[in-house]
């Protein structure tokens, strides 16, 4: 069931992760360039780290605060990762003729928050295991 709780968490914590995506993104080319979609590539690891963390805080089994979870897992990780981004940057870097470069965002990206959402929750077990 949906509630009020967990409708506000989604919208309060998608409008949070929306503004951090712009501004991250933007510093994040800023400092390395368009050449890459370097700030796609940092915001959806570190939303996938962030995502890591959250899944081993709160396991399948137990119960938790569904406003919480809504506000930072479903409204500010999913505002702020940027699946739509990297796919239309990869099939613009193809479209461009760089095929190496689409590939190279395409097995970077995949690899690294993959890597990253493992890392997340690896290490938040061996901080703070729950019990």
């Amino acid at each position: 069931m949906i509630t009020a709780e967990t409708l506000m968490g989604v919208l309060l914590g998608s409008a949070a992760g929306g503004v951090a995506r712009f501004q991250v993104g933007a510093w994040v080319t800023q400092l390395a360039g368009t050449a890459f979609p370097w700030g796609t590539l940092v915001v959806n690891v570190s939303g996938a780290l962030a995502a890591g963390v959250l899944i081993a805080l709160w396991p399948s089994d137990h119960p938790t605060s569904p406003g919480l979870f809504a506000l930072l897992m479903l409204g500010f990780l999913g505002s702020y990762t940027t699946v739509s981004s990297f796919a239309l940057q990869t099939l613009n870097l193809a479209r461009e003729g760089k095929p190496v470069r689409a590939a190279g965002n395409l097995l970077a990206s995949g690899t690294a928050c993959l890597g990253a959402v493992w890392l997340g929750y690896q290490l938040t077990m061996l901080v703070a295991p729950l019990p």
